[in-house]
């Protein structure tokens, strides 16, 4: 997200956050007057009159003014004053502000487009008359995902922030770690992200834990692609650790990192359209929809989210097999 946040910076939110907190707004303050240099040439003059948002934000905590930063607003060609922020990209309040509000624009555009298109273009609509997907079920998945976002982002802030100040191990130029270790970090990053999130998702099948957080999920026994984020928040979260860790621990660029953060979102949404297409061979080693199917059919089994082999080597495997497939009890039905 720092990247996310820093091109935001540059793009809109300066001037977003010289709107909302202007730094003119704190032209009458005692702080002011101490932060000129009083050798400067020039001493701005501010308008006694101000609207009552300004005076408003006058009242707000704000990092101290810099001689420097205020004397740089005043040279020939320089900007209004109002065009100015009293809070700067560094100002850990407008970080979290900023990050708050874009990861809820972000999640809610992504689950929005994603499970549209695979709702529209993927999804078998006939599922919708198996005995077991529940009136107003489509509805029903988007209003318990609209719930869990608010939540998710709370819990989810920390480790965002933690990436903003620079305590992860993301690094931005090839040349750091050579194109060798760029190629490899997809497959380590898979690898360390399934099998926690295999962990993660295993444990909150726990009977305590399963009746408190992840039994909302599994609410959607035949599920569409807008069930992937209806669940309870904390749910939600948990399974999201494993994402947030990995650059705490291993290296990993900057951009590669937020596409495959993008990926294993998206990911999640198609393994949620109930596909139980059979018989192709990467079935044997992608954890794909068909396995997610049986997991909300069978609940123990496939607790996998890319691969197949921590299921194996956990004892909780089951193949995708074509009489499992729960389309065959809506067919039976419409022939009968």
């Amino acid at each position: 997200m720092d990247l996310v946040l820093r091109l935001c910076d540059e793009y809109f939110l300066d001037k977003v956050w010289a709107s909302l907190v202007p730094l003119s707004a704190f032209g009458a303050s005692p702080d002011w007057a101490k932060s000129l240099n009083a050798t400067a040439k020039f001493i701005p003059v501010v308008s006694s009159s101000s609207s009552t948002w300004s005076r408003l934000v006058s009242q707000l905590p704000h990092p101290p003014l810099s001689q420097q930063d205020i004397a740089s607003l005043y040279t020939a060609n320089s900007h209004s004053i109002a065009q100015v922020s009293a809070w700067p990209r560094e100002y850990i309040p407008r970080q979290i502000l900023s990050l708050s509000v874009l990861t809820l624009i972000g999640i809610h555009v992504l689950y929005f487009l994603f499970a549209w298109l695979s709702y529209t273009f993927i999804f078998n609509h006939d599922m919708m008359r198996h005995p077991r997907f529940l009136k107003n079920q489509v509805r029903l998945e988007i209003q318990c995902s609209l719930r869990a976002f608010p939540g998710m982002t709370l819990l989810t802030l920390p480790w965002f922030q933690a990436e903003v100040m620079g305590y992860t191990k993301m690094y931005d130029g090839v040349d750091t770690y050579g194109y060798l270790y760029l190629f490899a970090s997809v497959p380590l990053f898979l690898l360390f992200t399934d099998y926690g999130i295999y962990w993660v998702h295993r444990w909150l099948h726990i009977p305590a834990l399963y009746k408190i957080i992840h039994k909302p999920h599994h609410k959607w026994i035949i599920p569409t692609p807008f069930a992937s984020h209806a669940f309870h928040p904390l749910d939600g979260y948990l399974q999201s650790v494993p994402y947030h860790l990995f650059i705490f621990i291993f290296p990993v660029h900057r951009i590669l990192y937020l596409v495959l953060f993008v990926a294993v979102n998206i990911w999640s949404i198609l393994i949620h359209d109930s596909d139980m297409i059979t018989g192709h061979p990467l079935e044997h080693v992608i954890n794909g929809p068909a396995h997610h199917t049986l997991h909300h059919l069978y609940f123990t089994v496939n607790y996998g989210q890319y691969f197949t082999w921590a299921d194996r080597a956990g004892g909780s495997y089951r193949h995708p097999e074509s009489h499992l497939d729960p389309l065959l009890e809506v067919q039976a039905l419409k022939s009968e």
